[in-house]
């Protein structure tokens, strides 16, 4: 008979749920991955790409971590680029596009060897909770087909599927993605005890078949000879990517081409009330592109190839939901496309949601104990933001579980903002919650040069090692290479060349450490020392560090401000509605969101500088 108790059930096997199952099992936790479609597991539902801007860092903090998400693009990468690297490199990000299919069977094969992880096909209808106390806790989960499974911890990952409603045209389909059932009664579960709910929307383009397309109309874009790989351990091996790279493709719509899309507006879900939730700004439609932009005769699109084995093309830049006989009309008025055919038309989708100031900074629900949310059911979008919040999650989870010495089981496991990407977005959802879908931004970040991409490994890697989650492989590459750049600045920091310190002579905008060094013989045959796949990283950390010395010394003394009143907890300290001298909206906030600490509180939408300063007076500050 099958042992249904676990210590972490893990509902949905998307990015936040793989990445949140793999953190709780690999960290001792008996865990279960409970997912519909074991075949579709990290599934990429609309672009086949993971990185860009600020995702590219977020990628690299999961792989510091522990994660696996860099692990899985590094294999199944079919073109590499480095964004931004016109600018300063705290705007550096790595960005990939993926082989669909074999992403998920990377994803399955990491799982699958994980030890301490059980995968179950099934799907979740209810939650079992248990009310000792005065907050319920709750104690595991029931499936469609009456299967019962135990846990003092569950994390819900259930992405789109919580009453998912599909949109092309009039046509409106139940369905979680396409061709996929939708989770008809968690929600209701869940709301019962107390937690809000709310709806939200996201689309996807057409799919088109690249045997249809006429490339010698469009722009090739190809990738980057050299990998801009996203796992530190890939750079242990090679920098040559594993698959055959393949091009993107640069298009434009026509003014004909809008013609067509405008005339479909009436039958458009977005414009005539069948949709009423709120849509991400950052990636809007092409029919909302049109009403924003009705002066723009054009707007630019990608071909994305979906894989190595497949005629397959994604085209980016066309999220739509207008009737399918209007989206190919209108498809057919550009050049490239004017013999295309399609797998399937582009279409919306509308999903419960649940408030993320609900939460606490461990994502765990304020409501009910045990229980924890992440990815798109707390109001993100993008594969990267789930899985953040999902290793996160797991992280905490195995922790709440007790799975680890007896100190750590009593804590939890939380990122500040000048720590992580992934802990602006945290704290961004718990503290200001969501009003249209979250995607993360490097602006979103107080501290951009502190959170590079380079230097993920040295901000996280030994605090997951403490906690039992990156491996000591992991923990001991970390630990070489922080030497190795350590050496490097302590040289350029001690030697002089024509008089000057090199650090001097290095932060000069043309100078690059990389031409310099083979003129200095011990400084050459050191880093000539360093393993070819990583030599690169090693000295861009390093030239980093001496060029950027000014701004990272500044940055820091900046958040060793914020960290004063981050140290100065209040939850539970006042009753803000009895606080007159407060104004009414901040009175408001505080209670509702009820902050772990005054730098939380400070960051709260309508919480002032004066509000805050009234409780650093009560708190004899």
């Amino acid at each position: 008979m099958r042992n249904f108790s676990y210590d972490v059930i893990v509902v949905g096997g998307g990015h936040s749920g793989c990445e949140a199952a793999h953190a709780a099992a690999s960290m001792g936790a008996h865990t279960c991955l409970v997912t519909m479609d074991m075949n579709k597991i990290a599934q990429m539902s609309c672009n086949p790409a993971v990185g860009g801007i600020a995702k590219g860092q977020i990628v690299r903090e999961i792989d510091a971590l522990g994660g696996s998400m860099g692990i899985v693009t590094d294999a199944t990468a079919i073109q590499f680029r480095m964004l931004n690297k016109s600018k300063g490199p705290a705007m550096w990000s790595p960005r990939a596009q993926c082989d669909r299919e074999k992403f998920i069977w990377k994803w399955r094969e990491i799982l699958d060897s994980t030890e301490n992880l059980d995968i179950w096909q099934d799907q979740v209808e209810e939650l079992i909770t248990s009310s000792d106390s005065s907050i319920p806790s709750v104690s595991g989960v029931k499936t469609i087909w009456g299967v019962e499974l135990y846990a003092p911890c569950v994390i819900i990952t259930a992405g789109t599927f919580l009453n998912g409603l599909m949109h092309v045209g009039r046509k409106m389909i139940t369905g979680g993605r396409c061709a996929e059932p939708a989770a008809l009664h968690l929600t209701e579960s869940i709301n019962a005890l107390g937690i809000t709910s709310a709806r939200m929307k996201t689309g996807t383009p057409v799919r088109i078949d690249k045997r249809s397309i006429h490339f010698e109309d469009t722009t090739e874009q190809p990738g980057e000879e050299v990998a801009s790989l996203f796992s530190y351990l890939s750079n242990n091996d090679t920098k040559k990517p594993c698959l055959e790279q393949l091009s993107c493709w640069l298009l434009n719509t026509t003014p004909e081409c809008h013609d067509i899309l405008m005339s479909g507006l009436a039958d458009s879900p977005l414009y005539n009330g069948q949709i009423q939730s709120i849509g991400p700004r950052y990636c809007p439609s092409i029919e909302t592109k049109l009403h924003t932009f009705p002066d723009k005769d054009h707007h630019p699109l990608f071909l994305e190839p979906e894989g190595t084995n497949t005629n397959e093309m994604y085209l980016n830049g066309f999220s739509s939901s207008l009737p399918m006989e209007i989206q190919l009309e209108a498809l057919k008025k550009i050049p490239a496309l004017r013999d295309v055919r399609i797998y399937r038309p582009g279409y919306a989708i509308e999903y419960d949601f649940f408030d993320p100031t609900q939460l606490y900074h461990s994502l765990m629900s304020k409501k009910c104990n045990g229980l924890f949310f992440a990815g798109q059911v707390n109001g993100t979008t993008g594969y990267e933001e789930a899985a953040a919040q999902g290793i996160m999650a797991g992280i905490n989870a195995a922790l709440y579980a007790g799975k680890t010495s007896d100190d750590l089981s009593k804590t939890t496991f939380t990122l500040s903002r000048d720590e992580a990407y992934i802990g602006v977005l945290i704290d961004d959802l718990v503290t200001k919650g969501v009003d249209e879908p979250y995607r993360m931004f490097t602006s979103r970040a107080e501290y951009r040069i502190l959170l590079r991409q380079d230097n993920a490994d040295s901000r996280l890697t030994e605090k997951s090692y403490n906690i039992g989650l990156a491996t000591s492989e992991r923990y001991s590459q970390w630990k070489t290479k922080q030497k190795r750049i350590d050496h490097i600045v302590s040289y350029c920091n001690n030697v002089k060349q024509k008089g000057k310190l090199l650090c001097e002579i290095i932060s000069r905008p043309e100078v690059d450490l990389l031409s310099l060094y083979p003129t200095l013989p011990h400084l050459r045959d050191y880093i000539d020392n360093i393993p070819e796949s990583e030599r690169e990283e090693v000295i861009n950390a390093a030239e980093i560090s001496i060029k950027y010395a000014g701004y990272i010394e500044r940055e820091k003394l900046t958040a060793q401000k914020m960290h004063r009143l981050e140290n100065i907890h209040i939850r539970n300290h006042f009753d803000y509605e009895q606080i007159q001298s407060l104004s009414t909206e901040a009175r408001q906030k505080l209670k509702a969101i009820n902050p772990e600490t005054l730098a939380q509180a400070s960051r709260i939408p309508g919480v002032s500088p004066s509000d805050i300063n009234v409780l650093l007076v009560l708190m004899k500050r």
